[in-house]
């Protein structure tokens, strides 16, 4: 009879304080008010344990904390760029990917709370939920700690992301970017994947086509990496014939 495989369990959130951008009395505060242990709670866990109260609120807040925090650094640090650029700069520092680059770097995944079916399937280092449960984090401190403080939480945490082009384009959202490009000539977005090798270790290739603007091709250990690579490869081929940047300075 094949063996239960067990999941893991969360590691006590003191690990995360020592490593978040606050002072001893600030990550006393955040804990001492149990909006920590909140953040860390994904709904997963919450279905699992008769209810309990999960993350989602607190993710809903910190959303909003982290656009604002955001979006002055952005308009004070580049007075030049004009407000679509700043919209595209801000749109690649909260994204998804680059949130989850962040929470990866503070190994985030290991002390949320995770249901064992999530837990089973990855869910540790899933993107989704590390740039969630960082929104939620974001949100425990506003409330902990009140706005200033938040606002400095956001900046310092996000601070790879907004003083360094390099890293930020790590997080980068090439598939919405094609999308938008592609719409912008009234065309979409066509993908066609293909693979090769061993069940085990299957290599995906994408071919992603504009039609009358570009095609371009990617591989992957996945379809989505695949597709990744290709909406990268077009929007930087895209880029390079106009002669424009993909991270707008200013």
């Amino acid at each position: 009879m094949a063996r239960r495989r067990r999941a893991t369990e969360a590691a006590a959130p003191q690990g995360l304080l020592d490593s978040l951008p606050l002072d001893a009395g600030q990550a006393a505060d955040l804990e001492g008010s149990g909006l920590l242990e909140l953040a860390l709670t994904h709904r997963s866990y919450s279905y699992e344990h008769d209810g309990l109260p999960h993350n989602e609120r607190l993710e809903f807040l910190g959303d909003a904390v982290l656009q604002l925090a955001v979006t002055e650094h952005l308009y004070a640090a580049h007075p030049t760029l004009p407000e679509g650029d700043l919209a595209r700069r801000r749109a690649a520092t909260v994204s998804t990917r680059a949130l989850a680059v962040i929470a990866s770097r503070l190994d985030l995944g290991a002390y949320v709370r995770l249901g064992r079916g999530e837990d089973l399937t990855g869910g540790r280092s899933k993107a989704s939920i590390l740039a969630d449960t960082t929104e939620a984090v974001i949100g425990a401190v506003h409330l902990a700690l009140g706005q200033d403080v938040s606002r400095r939480f956001v900046l310092d945490l996000l601070s790879p992301l907004l003083d360094s082009d390099e890293f930020l384009e790590a997080g980068y959202d090439f598939k919405s970017r094609l999308q938008e490009m592609a719409a912008a000539e009234g065309q979409t977005v066509a993908y066609r994947i293909t693979e090769s090798g061993l069940e085990h270790s299957k290599t995906f290739s994408a071919t992603v086509t504009v039609e009358g603007l570009v095609t371009a091709r990617g591989e992957g250990a996945s379809k989505k990496d695949a597709e990744l690579a290709a909406a990268q490869n077009a929007v930087r081929g895209l880029l390079a014939e106009r002669g424009e940047s993909l991270i707008p300075r200013g």
